[in-house]
């Protein structure tokens, strides 16, 4: 349980340090993602498919930015509790 703990602390470590790296990967996974997806129906237009696959990496981009904003947020809150 230990070990576990410590490799999400260090993941998390490692987030807080590279956060715009962090939800540029997300990015860059959202849309690639989206359009393999979107690729597999073949009854869309393409200029729609890379519509819906920008509007899909969007939404996962945002969801990054608030979970990068609340792990900022509660370790500044733990900083401030250890002072």
């Amino acid at each position: 349980m230990s070990e576990a703990k410590t490799q999400i602390e260090s993941l998390r470590k490692w987030v807080v340090e590279h956060k715009l790296r962090t939800v540029g990967c997300l990015w860059l996974s959202g849309i690639t993602g989206s359009i393999a997806y979107n690729w597999s129906r073949p009854n869309m237009k393409t200029s729609v498919k890379i519509i819906h696959a920008r509007l899909h990496a969007q939404a996962l981009t945002l969801g990054a930015l608030a979970g990068a904003a609340l792990v900022e947020y509660y370790d500044r809150k733990k900083e401030a509790k250890a002072s």
